[in-house]
């Protein structure tokens, strides 16, 4: 399987030269090392640095891309906690009267336990948005670390072809 060369690689890929391998391309070039001549894939190696960097700006702009999502989903957060304080604040000043009724008193009450029960729903929802926001980075992490091992691993697996193929060179 190893005779596919850096040009036949470049042609399955669709691109000219290795700067124009883009972010979709490179999963494509990982499946495709296995198939490649040992001088290939030292010399794709060669240009790991950037992939790395590649991989370094994916990561960045996942990073980014969350930090921002964060910030609007605290600041929505922040104005519904706001809005359901003062309904509250509210709630308890009218309890406070002296000429309600039971049935008003009561109503009063089931006022201020559904606005503390959609405090707690919206509270256990941000906490489950979070949890995938932070699933979707640690992902974005993961894909980084696999390739850097796929690159790595093509290394390694390309060093053990030499070795094997001149067991008397030193």
């Amino acid at each position: 399987m190893g005779d596919v060369n850096e040009a036949a690689v470049k042609r399955k890929l669709g691109i000219p030269n290795w700067r124009n391998l883009s972010k979709d391309k490179v999963l494509k070039f990982a499946a495709a090392m296995p198939e490649m001549a040992t001088e290939a894939r030292l010399k794709l190696i060669e240009q790991f640095p950037a992939f790395k960097d590649l991989g370094n700006a994916h990561i960045d702009a996942v990073t980014e891309a969350h930090k921002s999502t964060l910030a609007a989903n605290e600041n929505s957060q922040n104005h519904f906690y706001k809005a359901s304080q003062d309904q509250r604040d509210a709630l308890q000043a009218d309890l406070g009267r002296d000429d309600l009724s039971e049935a008003q008193r009561e109503s009063l009450h089931d006022r201020l336990e559904r606005n503390v029960g959609r405090v707690f729903e919206k509270d256990s929802e941000s906490k489950q948005f979070l949890g995938a926001g932070m699933k979707v980075v640690a992902a974005a992490g993961a894909a980084a670390i696999g390739l850097g091992v796929v690159f790595v691993g093509g290394k390694i697996a390309g060093a053990n072809e030499d070795s094997s193929e001149n067991p008397h060179e030193d």
